[in-house]
């Protein structure tokens, strides 16, 4: 099974890229998913979160995400300890969902991770997909939403790899700046390519 990493910076269409991999065929893992139902009562993080963040997880386990992120945003050693419970629960999840994949006959899964490359699992996949757009362009899609300005923008972009270097380490380019159907067509001529007899990771 060849396994792509599928990542790009807030506002790139990244989400909506991932669907078309799987319109096209491939088993697709979303981190973020897999974090909420971790987040969401009954799930794994509330339990053993619930001792060291007690003001951001509710009566029924619920992980306030909001209060979460600002608990730890100015505490380093707040953000270290939560990142060392939970990075391997989502890794945990992912494992199951390779093994689930692998077992139905996927024979490309992609692994939709926004932050690919700063927990390095870019040496993971076989190659790298990146998916981006001009700098305007990204702007205007993030400042469009509900709650989001310039401000906190700058606050996001700033824990993210910088798109040049994304797209320096990338495999493969998805620019959805060109709209829908230009990158559903270079989603399917990727598929294409990986699918190939003999096809090896650049």
């Amino acid at each position: 099974m060849i396994l792509l990493g599928l990542t790009g910076s807030i506002g790139m269409g990244k989400s909506t890229t991932a669907a078309m991999f799987a319109a096209a065929g491939a088993a697709v893992y979303d981190a973020d998913a897999a974090v909420h139902g971790l987040y969401a009562a009954g799930g794994e993080a509330g339990p053993r979160l619930m001792s060291l963040f007690p003001e951001a997880v509710g009566n029924d386990g619920a992980v306030d995400r909001a209060v979460l992120s600002r608990r730890v945003k100015a505490d380093p050693v707040a953000l270290a300890t939560l990142e060392q419970i939970v990075h391997p629960l989502v890794a945990a999840e992912r494992a199951g969902f390779l093994d689930a994949a692998s077992t139905s006959g996927a024979r490309v899964a992609v692994l939709d991770v926004p932050l690919l490359f700063e927990t390095g699992l870019e040496r993971s996949v076989d190659a790298v997909v990146v998916v981006t757009a001009e700098a305007q362009v990204q702007r205007a899609r993030v400042l469009a939403r509900p709650g989001m300005d310039a401000d906190k923008l700058a606050l996001l972009l700033a824990r993210q790899t910088p798109d040049a270097d994304k797209r320096s380490r990338a495999s493969f380019i998805i620019d959805t700046g060109h709209g829908l159907a230009a990158a559903r067509a270079r989603v399917e001529a990727i598929m294409a390519e990986v699918l190939q007899p003999g096809w090896k990771p650049t």
